[in-house]
């Protein structure tokens, strides 16, 4: 296929969005589930409004101004409003404890901040606020306080594809939140680099869910529809399953985004029990024939629950459970798999539709893309990720040395390890760091084994560390489950019936992973572990 955006004159977002305005204008834009939408032509009254209110407040070019915000149409103002005029957006995921919000308001120099009313306290207890210019009430357009001295003519400078645009707190699985430096050319390649994978339409109607604090949201789930001026629907509150099944029957999305979490739940609560409650259905499932019609059948009531007319079900963020994808693949459900990171704007990898069934991949790269596999090993071809796209980070704020640490040549070094088959895609393995070595130096994938652990029945969540040289798997089990799995046992009887359950899971593991992989031990934990804002566990806080 053809470039077809010959029309966006530069890679910047002021360029991208007065190219949608023009070519869009009247078509609707943005809503919250339930109410009117704004069209293309409203979106940029909203944003000047906003942009030339800054200006006269003293906001200039390369400002820093916080976005602290759930999602609502709203949001998108904001970062248009910035950038528009050179400014530099720092979107912070509302999840962040307070004192982390803090810390990044003083960290990224921010001149001001533009906060939902629900934030609003957090902005209050800022020890610094006379340190900046103003706070923005971004639902009410008013200014919650103000240290401006005097007004200013709101002149609007040039901005280049190179100029900063954003900073995006990474939310810190290793302990240590770092500001990605993404400028206008990294944010707008990587929108316009997905052509020849996905269609998107303008009569396109996506539903977000997602947190537009995150990379992929913000580029997949705005810049993206934005591009191809498509209308985006907002949830009013949290994705509750209630709430979401409502949202979704209203707006009958065409498109969305979603984290594997979702997709595995719905699976593993809804789709799987209905197959396996009983010993003649789980017989049953057990035969490919038959658990391929099951499933295509199931396959069609999950479609109908998410409206009936997605076209496109975008999973990202983390791998996908390979007993999920099966039956995505066999329910004939319309999803697709890609990979990316903060800094890298974030797609690198998406799969193409062309009808070939590319299992557990994690896609091809996107247009302008190179991968390639360093340190690769020579029996399994399994080696770091490395990737050179217009879409890499121009480096982490103020921290020249971590920058250094991941950069060479125009190289950016994922930390992700994975091979590249014979047709160009990409899959994935787990994290350099998460790495476990075996007894005779073998590599051991900790991800893996979580994956086939948290199809078994019962488990929540799974964490494999290494402990004495043994692996260890920490189980967090579902409440309901174990409370009918113990209640006909008198007390001093139920820890017994729990570990056999675990020995018993444990041996079922064991025996679909390699042997070098075997699990020592199960452990039960009773709390759910702790997870960045993103719902990736902070691994380094359990082992």
């Amino acid at each position: 296929m053809q470039y077809p955006y010959k029309d966006l004159e530069k890679l910047t977002l002021p360029s991208l969005f007065e190219y949608a305005v023009k070519k869009y204008g009247k078509r609707d834009a943005f809503a919250v589930v339930g109410e009117k939408p704004f069209s293309y032509n409203d979106f940029e009254l909203l944003v000047k409004k906003m942009s030339e209110l800054f200006l006269v407040s003293g906001l200039k070019k390369g400002d820093k101004v916080i976005l602290l915000s759930e999602n609502m149409p709203n949001w998108g103002v904001a970062y248009f409003g910035v950038t528009s005029f050179g400014g530099v957006i720092v979107p912070v995921l509302p999840d962040f404890n307070p004192i982390d919000i803090h810390n990044i308001i003083t960290h990224s120099e921010a001149k001001a901040v533009i906060v939902s009313s629900k934030y609003l306290h957090v902005i209050e207890q800022y020890e610094k606020k006379e340190d900046l210019l103003f706070a923005f009430n971004l639902e009410s357009f008013t200014m919650e306080f103000s240290h401006i001295k005097e007004s200013q003519e709101a002149i609007y400078e040039e901005v280049f594809e190179e100029d900063l645009a954003s900073i995006l707190y990474t939310s810190g699985t290793t302990g240590h939140s770092k500001g990605v430096m993404l400028s206008h050319k990294n944010l707008v390649s990587n929108a316009t680099s997905i052509y020849n994978h996905i269609e998107v339409r303008s009569d396109d109607v996506w539903l977000s869910i997602l947190p537009l604090a995150h990379v992929f949201e913000c580029t997949a789930g705005m810049l993206i529809p934005i591009l191809h001026g498509s209308s985006v629907y907002y949830l009013k509150k949290m994705p509750t399953p209630t709430i979401l099944l409502d949202a979704l029957q209203k707006v009958r999305p065409t498109m969305m985004l979603s984290v594997p979490l979702i997709i595995e739940k719905i699976y593993k609560n809804k789709i799987l029990p209905s197959f396996t409650n009983s010993f003649l259905m789980k017989t049953l499932y057990s035969i490919p024939f038959i658990r391929k019609k099951l499933n295509q059948i199931a396959g069609e009531k999950l479609l109908q629950s998410f409206g009936g007319r997605i076209r496109f079900f975008a999973i990202g963020g983390a791998p996908l459970s390979p007993y999920v994808e099966q039956f995505l693949i066999e329910a004939k459900f319309p999803y697709i798999v890609g990979y990316g990171l903060s800094e890298t704007s974030p797609l690198l990898t998406v799969v193409k539709r062309d009808g070939k069934i590319h299992f557990q991949s994690a896609g091809y790269p996107v247009a302008n893309t190179q991968l390639k596999i360093q340190d690769k090993d020579e029996k399994t071809g399994i080696g770091e990720i490395v990737a050179k796209s217009p879409s890499v980070m121009m480096g982490y704020f103020k921290d020249p040395q971590k920058t250094a640490e991941v950069m060479e040549d125009g190289w950016f070094f994922t930390g992700d390890l994975g091979y590249i088959d014979k047709d160009g895609y990409l899959y994935i393995r787990g994290r350099s760091k998460n790495v476990i070595i075996g007894p005779s130096g073998e590599n051991i994938y900790p991800e893996q084994l979580e994956a086939v652990i948290n199809q078994k029945k019962g488990v929540v969540e799974s964490l494999v560390i290494e402990s004495d040289k043994k692996l260890i798997a920490k189980i967090h089990l579902d409440e309901e489950f174990v409370d009918n799995l113990v209640q006909k046992f008198p007390k001093e009887q139920q820890q017994r019936k729990i570990d056999e359950y675990l020995e018993k899971m444990r041996k079922e593991v064991n025996s679909e992973v390699a042997s070098f992989s075997k699990i020592s031990k199960f452990i039960a934990v009773d709390e759910p572990f702790v997870k960045t804002p993103t719902k990736k566990i902070k691994r380094y806080l359990h082992t």
